[in-house]
């Protein structure tokens, strides 16, 4: 096993448990480092499969309880530009892409850091446009969720219909995400075998993160997981 090969598993598992901690910031954490160590269209193959390994563990219970509408209104223009995004990904230079992929980790950290939400309605035609939007940026980065958590904070629902809406949400256009890669051609034998060994520790760590919350400050862990997040979107824009 190689020093990258380490490297890869360690981000990984870091980055399970602060989706563990957060609910939602798998990718975000290990998306800028990983694009550095294997790549930038492995590293969205990559973090679409933990993301919905992850996600696939509680969609059973989260599909109960979603708020159908407003899911519907995100998720339909969403599945149509991620191959817009996935299309960007696997024409645009490496290098551009990864310096792509750390600079939208950083921006939605320091909006989520600083506490911001969207505070108009929940329009019909501003969830078309945000799930248009993020569509794109999962495809093209796998970081989609955190404009979608962003605008669902703001809205009426109970946090366990947010956290259904958002655990919904990322599964489906991760799936969709993953179909068009592979029409893409982004898969190879030796990346998906890895892709698969890594959702080991990847889910583990989650299930530790998602326990330890529990018996933590709510506000405080997620600033420090943030923190941590927008540290290494700054590393992979500067390196």
């Amino acid at each position: 096993m190689s020093l990258v090969d380490i490297a890869v598993i360690v981000v990984v598992t870091l980055a399970g448990f602060m989706r563990g901690v957060t609910g939602f910031g798998g990718a975000l954490l290990m998306a800028p480092p990983l694009s550095l160590l294997i790549g930038p269209v492995p590293t969205v193959v990559t973090a679409l499969m933990l993301e919905t390994a992850a996600a696939m563990v509680m969609f059973p219970d989260a599909l109960p309880k979603i708020n159908k509408r407003v899911l519907l209104y995100l998720t339909i223009p969403a599945c149509f530009t991620v191959p817009i995004g996935g299309y960007l990904l696997v024409t645009l230079d490496a290098l551009i892409a990864r310096k792509v992929i750390s600079a939208v980790v950083v921006v939605f950290s320091l909006m989520m850091l600083a506490g911001l939400r969207y505070s108009g309605p929940h329009r019909p035609s501003t969830s078309v446009i945000l799930g248009t939007v993020v569509g794109v940026l999962l495809g093209a980065t796998s970081v989609g969720a955190p404009p979608v958590i962003l605008y669902l904070l703001s809205g009426p629902d109970p946090q366990a219909v947010t956290r259904a809406n958002l655990t919904v949400f990322v599964t489906s256009i991760s799936v969709i995400g993953l179909v068009m890669l592979v029409f893409a051609g982004a898969f190879t034998t030796q990346l998906t075998v890895s892709a698969l060994l890594l959702c080991i520790p990847f889910v583990a760590a989650t299930w530790l993160g998602g326990t330890l919350f529990a018996r933590m400050s709510d506000t405080g862990v997620r600033r420090l997981a943030l923190g941590f997040m927008l540290t290494m979107g700054l590393v992979g824009l500067l390196a």
